[in-house]
């Protein structure tokens, strides 16, 4: 009663007394307050966030977070975390195990808070990720319509592909070096069997095989690795056998020269320069030598057709070679010239997809246009109809 009474008269006339010394705890020295364990939507169940906040009093307070999985007895620290940041996820954790977190403050002279509050939160695996729900419906849309045109393809029905004509030239070309009593020189780029682009080519070459056993012409295939030289072999072999003419291969046509770049490029342009081929084909994944072969070619009045996703070196190309296949229709050929309804089932299908989506980008074009002069002159954050359809296309549709 006495204790009580001082303290009363002590408070009215404005003494300041700490009140840790009756175990009530300094104010500096509270932990963070409204600490809670918030679980992650559409996530695999290794993650919770963590979230807090802070009084005036604790500006500059730097934040230690503990944790204590289910079935052990002693806190682990996690992180320490400074005065700015009022929240943080905690990652690699076991799905469904329940975790025990709790926050011990530090002032900026080292001392310690109490601990807060422990707080518990249990991971859990999402197996459905909610927010990609209509970017999986719009892969489905894809997917169905490569099996659909697939099957349309295997029943007879003629799909319309548009004509590439760089593709078209192949068998003018060919029929020119032939008419000229000339080799045809193919590259199928600078690139190991692993590069896409390489593959591509080859496929490209077995056209070529084809042609050059059919109307009886020379092929010449300088490869700069081994692998494709071997591959490449096949590829020719395969394609004269098909024409009917294997009589007329002849492996010593398809080599090796070096993996060198530039020791590549001074054999094959020395080899352009003495031997003139009519027609040369460059069909592949191409660097710095790509200007050099074309302009070589182009001094012994070759015809050139080339094809390439090297966008870096499609310029080059287009001002310096007759035809050239821009990126999406070099890797088209083989669908193109094969014809199988699994090839361009696919090729169709995947061209309602890049539809779809170009609506979408042009849709979602529009609305930011839109949204420019709607919110134009707005402070602050954009909210409303406009701005919920353009983050509808841009997380839920595109996937972004």
């Amino acid at each position: 009663m006495r204790i009580s009474i001082i303290l009363t008269l002590l408070t009215l006339s404005g003494f300041s007394m700490p009140t840790d010394a009756f175990g009530m705890g300094v104010g500096e020295l509270y932990p963070p307050s409204g600490f809670e364990v918030e679980e992650i939507d559409n996530d695999a169940g290794e993650a919770l966030k963590l979230s807090w906040s802070y009084a005036e009093s604790q500006a500059n307070m730097t934040t230690r977070i503990e944790m204590k999985p289910e079935g052990e007895t002693e806190f682990q620290e996690v992180s320490n975390v400074e005065f700015s940041e009022r929240e943080y996820t905690v990652k690699e954790l076991i799905p469904g195990v329940k975790y025990a977190f709790r926050l011990q403050g530090w002032t900026v002279d080292g001392e310690k808070t109490a601990y807060s509050e422990v707080v518990e939160g249990t991971p859990i695996r999402q197996w459905i990720d909610q927010s990609k729900i209509y970017f999986g419906l719009f892969m489905l849309t894809v997917c169905g319509s490569v099996v659909y045109f697939i099957e349309m393809a295997k029943a007879g029905k003629t799909l319309k592909i548009r004509k590439i004509a760089g593709l078209e030239a192949i068998e003018e070309a060919v029929g020119r070096a032939t008419e000229m009593g000339r080799d045809c020189l193919f590259i199928p780029g600078i690139q190991d069997i692993n590069e896409i682009q390489t593959v591509a080519g080859l496929i490209v070459l077995n056209r070529v095989a084809e042609l050059t056993a059919e109307y009886d012409a020379g092929l010449d295939v300088p490869t700069t690795r081994s692998l494709v030289m071997t591959v490449a072999r096949e590829t020719v072999d395969g394609a004269y056998t098909a024409a009917g003419r294997p009589d007329l291969y002849n492996p010593d046509n398809i080599y090796y020269i070096t993996d060198e770049q530039f020791g590549f490029v001074a054999a094959v342009t020395g080899k352009m320069v003495r031997e003139k081929p009519a027609a040369c084909f460059y069909m592949g994944a191409f660097y710095a030598e790509s200007l050099i072969f074309a302009e070589t070619a182009n001094t012994i009045g070759a015809i050139q057709i080339a094809g390439t996703a090297m966008p870096s070196q499609l310029p080059f190309f287009v001002a310096a070679c007759d035809y050239v296949l821009i990126g999406e229709e070099f890797f088209a050929a083989s669908a193109y010239l094969s014809g199988e309804p699994q090839q361009l089932g696919s090729l169709k299908g995947q061209d309602v997809g890049k539809l779809i989506a170009g609506l979408f980008l042009i849709a979602g074009a529009l609305l930011m246009t839109v949204a420019e002069f709607y919110y134009r002159g707005v402070s602050g954050e954009r909210t409303g109809p406009i701005m919920d359809a353009i983050h509808f296309i841009k997380e839920g549709l595109l996937g972004s």
